[in-house]
């Protein structure tokens, strides 16, 4: 019971080693996802959801060496919670740097047009941007005016004003009152 209980707190490593590593480890994540990551973060299909996944996994012994005590991963954790809140507090200041490490925003259709050259550059297909379109509550992209891939994951859109279909009907209710003026007329002239 003893042993049971130096194997659960007793560290192994040097408490600085175990503080250093999850800072390091996350440096390293952030630069990696700032340079593949605003596919990956928008998780557009199960292959994105799958590397966020392994990469948490890839990195835990980074993060916690060869130890297995609820002290050392009480440790990371902490480390890695606090090293996250003094940088988002630190770019909350610094919002020059805050945009430069975030990345910009892409812009994937424009005026309603799609943005063929950034979906490329973001390795997003049409059917994926469909698919994010109709998890929106749009019908398709026929209905989007502007759709913004934000550095975080996120997708921005913008419904056109009016909507094709709103279009549509404005249309076809004028085109209905212009017959029924021209039957007016007729019976108008009928009737004299």
């Amino acid at each position: 019971m003893h042993h049971i209980i130096n194997d659960m707190f007793l560290l192994p490593l040097p408490v600085l080693e175990k503080i250093l590593r999850p800072i390091l480890v996350y440096v390293f994540l952030v630069l990696l996802l700032r340079v593949f990551g605003k596919r990956e973060l928008a998780q557009l299909n199960p292959f994105d959801l799958v590397v966020l996944l392994s990469l948490a996994n890839t990195v835990q012994n980074a993060i916690i060496g060869d130890d297995n005590s609820l002290t050392g991963g009480f440790i990371g954790a902490v480390s890695l919670v606090v090293t996250n809140y003094l940088v988002v507090r630190f770019l909350f200041r610094h919002r020059r740097l805050d945009q430069i490490l975030e990345g910009q925003p892409t812009v994937l259709i424009e005026d309603g047009k799609l943005r063929k050259d950034k979906l490329a550059k973001e390795l997003i297909t049409v059917h994926e941007l469909q698919t994010v379109c109709r998890r929106q509550g749009f019908d398709g992209i026929h209905e989007v005016e502007t759709c913004v891939l934000e550095p975080g994951g996120a997708f921005a859109m913008k419904r056109k004003v009016p909507s094709d279909d709103e279009k549509k009907h404005a249309e076809l209710v004028s085109g209905l009152e212009s017959i029924l003026d021209r039957l007016r007329r007729l019976e108008e002239k009928m009737a004299r």
